[in-house]
């Protein structure tokens, strides 16, 4: 038995002994990985841009170029600002956190992004949208107030919460909890908490296979991200000087959406798990190289530009400022003063604040300040808690409609749960425009009786990113009833599909001599 015991002892203390060594480093170096980081996400989005979401289930194949020159970064930033949602979001929570101090309440994270002048889309307009109504985080980002509750959005905002958490990843994980619930849940909360912690380890340590594999330590075993990302790095272990094996395997195993009712029975995926896929991919195979990095991230396609910004956020805090190659940083000193639209901080100001929050959270977590050396007090990764959005949600099928909402309409299906896609917009005028207060309201009963009375602004900045929907129900027969309340010449309530869900997943199919059939 003492024999027995005495390993294990052992193993305890040296686990202890891990989670409380001191790392030390000067301000100095501290503030150039900062830097770092903040650089590579801006250089990575700016990089990603032009490919955005136009190679969908698809890899960009070697000949097609992806411009980068002098002057990309100005000319991006200043013709095209909302390409910087990975950046003015992020920016937004920072912005908090200088005026309230780091335990601002997660109510003034939510109110600030809710009523700042970016468009949204996804889980952070649907978060936007609850929020403005008056439910707030975690409710917001629940997925039954959010369709779009595991699609990537906190996932590329979630480098301020490493960033300002150096060689401590359970402190990044503890802010993502209170901010990433905003907007997501489960799998969705996963990819930011698991960026967060990636990009806490890597101002700590350079290398880049112990940052990726410490970081998931952060995320449960039993949900699909942890198997996704697990994959991902066993893939990596088989095919070492392959990344598009790695690739065509995860888009054999993961590239089924589930929730986001614009990625279901469609090529475009923006879940959180797949593009979380494409970052690690691009870090691995990416090998410490920030030109591989870029190209292999990108690549990937997908949102071909937030998952380059996270890699080259994370691989730009692992390098520091000094050491991102200086064809990366063409132009960059040229913006560094330039306020991020939205916002009034530039990288300038962040990579001063962000060093500070920094600095304020060693401190408060067990760190030291000594003159310009700075002890951190690391962090063993603990997985935070289980979450799973959609349990017993199986896309079903979908059919469309195409028609302007103009009285009532009745809607029938088959299943446990329902979206019904469109929007309000106004008669005239392109809906991105929109700025008008005015909206349609209407009332929503599913077999007969009254589930929600609805309104959908006009207004692309506070619009309902979806008309409807309901989960949860019996897996049966139902009929959907849409009532319009508020009739006006100047606005249209246009409803495009409906989408269904089933408790069961669809029967496999099987392709044999004579072409596809149902397996038995």
């Amino acid at each position: 038995m003492k024999n027995k015991i005495l390993p294990i002892i052992f193993c305890l203390l040296s686990t202890l002994t891990y989670a409380q060594k001191m790392i030390t480093m000067s301000k100095e170096k501290l503030k150039d990985k900062i830097m770092g980081g903040w650089a590579g996400q801006t250089i990575g989005v700016t990089f990603g841009a032009p490919v955005e979401f136009k190679f969908n289930g698809t890899m960009i194949n070697d000949y097609q170029k992806i411009p980068w020159y002098d002057g990309l970064l100005q000319k991006t930033m200043t013709n095209n600002p909302g390409v910087y949602d990975d950046l003015y979001m992020d920016l937004t929570f920072v912005e908090v956190f200088e005026r309230e101090g780091l335990d601002a309440p997660v109510e003034s994270h939510a109110k600030s992004y809710a009523n700042a002048g970016y468009m949204l889309w996804h889980a952070n307009q649907a978060a936007r949208y609850n929020i403005l109504q008056g439910i707030m985080p975690p409710a917001s980002g629940h997925w039954l107030n959010n369709p779009h509750a595991d699609c990537i959005d906190y996932q590329i905002e979630a480098d301020f919460a490493g960033l300002m958490s150096p060689g401590m990843p359970n402190t990044a994980s503890k802010i993502s909890d209170k901010i990433g619930h905003i907007m997501n849940y489960g799998d969705g909360w996963y990819g930011g908490v698991y960026i967060g912690a990636m990009y806490s380890l890597a101002l700590t340590s350079n290398d880049i296979n112990y940052v990726v594999n410490e970081a998931l330590k952060t995320i449960p075993k039993e949900s699909q991200y942890y198997k996704c990302i697990t994959d991902v790095i066993k893939w990596h272990k088989m095919y070492p000087d392959n990344w598009k094996k790695t690739w065509f395997e995860l888009q054999q195993k993961w590239t089924n959406d589930i929730g986001c009712p614009d990625g279901v029975f469609a090529p475009f995926n923006i879940d959180a798990t797949i593009n979380s896929a494409y970052v690690v991919l691009g870090l691995l195979y990416g090998k410490g190289d920030f030109t591989q990095t870029m190209e292999i991230t990108t690549r990937c396609g997908q949102d071909a530009d937030c998952n380059p910004s996270s890699a080259g956020g994370i691989l730009g805090a692992m390098l520091g400022y000094k050491a991102i190659p200086e064809y990366w940083k063409l132009g960059l000193k040229a913006i560094e003063d330039m306020d991020f639209k939205y916002t009034s901080t530039s990288l300038n100001d962040v990579y001063e604040i962000g060093t500070k929050h920094a600095i304020q959270n060693i401190e408060r977590n067990g760190g030291k300040v000594s003159g310009d050396m700075i002890s951190i007090k690391s962090q063993l990764p603990i997985a935070v808690r289980f979450e799973e959005s959609f349990k017993g949600h199986y896309p079903l099928d979908k059919k469309w409609i195409g028609k302007n909402l103009e009285n009532e309409i009745e809607l029938d299906f088959e299943g446990n749960g329902f979206v019904v896609k469109g929007e309000a917009k106004p008669k005239e005028g392109s809906s991105w425009d929109s700025k008008s207060e005015k909206f349609a309201q209407i009332e929503v009963y599913v077999d007969g009786k009254l589930h929600e009375t609805a309104k959908l602004p006009i207004k692309f900045t506070t619009r309902r990113h979806e008309i409807c929907w309901k989960y949860q129900l019996s897996d049966a027969s139902h009929k959907v009833t849409l009532k319009l309340l508020n009739p006006d010449p100047e606005v249209i309530c246009y409803l495009s599909e409906l989408v269904w869900y089933s408790s069961k997943p669809q029967q496999k199919m099987t392709i044999g001599t004579f072409g596809p059939y149902k397996k038995k």
